[in-house]
């Protein structure tokens, strides 16, 4: 009888576990990261930035990435609310898809972290971990104004922009901070966009696709520059920049007769960080993803231990149901004067990496 009763618990514990996955218990600490791509250098460090300091924390991590297919993402969020997580923590592919998934994990008492970019049309967001990305582009736009010194008045110079996807509501604020800065400079004829386009339908880039730039890059050079010099292109990111190089090069620019034109970017890829020591991309923006991480490790400990969670913004980032509670994080900017420093000697990248 004794060893009938003993099977019968050892049954009904192994079933338990099937049902739950082995960590669907209340006092579960296993969180889920959901990221989009490994097709980008940053997605690749900030899901493995994450899950390293999320396991120092003590957290079990379930770490996916979703090939930039939205419906891969919404079904390794679904396992991950079968697995009882109880916090994930989502870079979302297309920040309008996921209000179905959400609601299922409000269902299930799990708190959700927008991670670097808001996730919209869903009251069942909780928080949101960014750079400031309004001051992302006004860096950028800054930038701009003193390498080509038209704080003193020089000019006109000819420029095109470039704008990040339409389905990532960052591109938004990029573009805002950059053209805040440089609208004034277009106003009064220092700066000229020869095409004609700057609205974000006009020069948004799907994806985030170097190839898409890289075609539109192309496209704008044979219309517009067989007789004109182009001095400036504002790009929001590394990836857009890559492709916009790659089109430069092939229209013979990066001679003393034909320089390439002043080019930002945002996430100091390897890639282009070397372009910026060889002289073809002019600045990019580091955001480094060990602060967001750190930060992003504060806020799921505080979710976990019922306490206050540290935001420092509730105004901002509303997405289109709520405002959600966001924190921060403050970027700065690299070129070739500063980067040794800045990447280096912080230990973000070995100096051998970028040979």
């Amino acid at each position: 009888m004794k060893r009938l009763v003993s099977l019968l618990l050892i049954l009904a514990m192994s079933m338990s576990m099937l049902i739950f996955g082995g960590c669907g218990t209340s006092n579960s600490k296993t969180v889920g990261v959901a990221m989009p791509t490994k097709s980008l250098q940053r997605w690749n460090q900030d899901g493995e930035n994450m899950k390293k300091a999320l396991e120092a924390a003590g957290f079990t991590v379930i770490l996916e990435y979703a090939n930039d297919k939205v419906d891969q993402q919404v079904t390794q969020i679904e396992n991950m609310i079968t697995k009882g997580c109880k916090v994930i923590i989502i870079a979302s592919i297309d920040g309008t898809a996921l209000k179905g998934v959400l609601a299922s994990a409000a269902k299930e008492g799990i708190k959700v972290i927008a991670y670097d970019r808001l996730i919209r049309d869903s009251g069942d967001v909780d928080y949101y971990a960014t750079f400031d990305n309004y001051l992302v582009g006004k860096i950028q736009g800054d930038y701009i104004v003193k390498a080509l010194g038209l704080d003193a008045g020089k000019g006109p110079f000819n420029m095109e922009a470039f704008g990040g996807s339409p389905d990532d509501n960052n591109a938004f604020f990029f573009n805002k901070g950059a053209m805040d800065v440089l609208q004034p400079y277009l106003d009064s004829g220092k700066l000229v966009c020869v095409s004609g386009q700057l609205k974000m339908e006009q020069i948004a880039i799907q994806g985030w696709k170097p190839e898409g730039a890289q075609a539109r890059m192309d496209n704008l050079l044979t219309a517009n520059y067989a007789d004109k010099k182009l001095d400036l292109v504002l790009s929001p990111n590394d990836s857009l920049a890559q492709g916009v190089v790659a089109s430069l090069k092939a229209a013979g620019y990066g001679s003393a007769e034909k320089p390439f034109p002043v080019l930002t970017g945002q996430d100091c890829d390897v890639i282009n960080v070397k372009m910026m020591i060889n002289g073809e991309q002019s600045m990019s923006i580091f955001k480094d993803t060990r602060t967001l991480a750190d930060q992003v490790v504060k806020m799921t400990t505080a979710i976990m231990n019922k306490t206050d969670v540290p935001v420092n913004d509730t105004k901002t980032y509303d997405n289109g149901v709520k405002v959600v509670p966001s924190f921060l994080c403050a970027p700065v900017f690299a070129d070739k004067d500063n980067y040794t420093k800045l990447l280096v000697e912080s230990g973000y990248y070995t100096a051998d990496q970028l040979k």
